[in-house]
């Protein structure tokens, strides 16, 4: 799996971490309201910034309800 291409052009890559410490971002994560995948990309991303590696702004996800097709418009129940 390590090297190939995930979806929306994320790769993919197999980590092993010892168990301390996976519980861990696992209740940071659970504190955050984020997947534990996403809090280890917000924390890798926290430490290189740290180091002065400039990365740009990850794409934003659009999130919500999708706006109503005009032809909807006085269908509300």
């Amino acid at each position: 799996m390590a090297g190939q291409t995930a979806a929306k052009g994320r790769k993919a890559y197999p980590l092993r971490v010892d168990p301390a410490l996976w519980a861990a971002v696992e209740r940071l994560a659970a504190c955050d309201l984020r997947s534990v995948n996403a809090e280890v990309e917000c924390l890798l991303r926290e430490a290189l910034k740290e180091r002065g590696i400039k990365l740009s702004d990850p794409p934003r996800v659009k999130r919500g309800r999708p706006p109503k097709d005009p032809g909807e418009e006085g269908t509300e129940r």
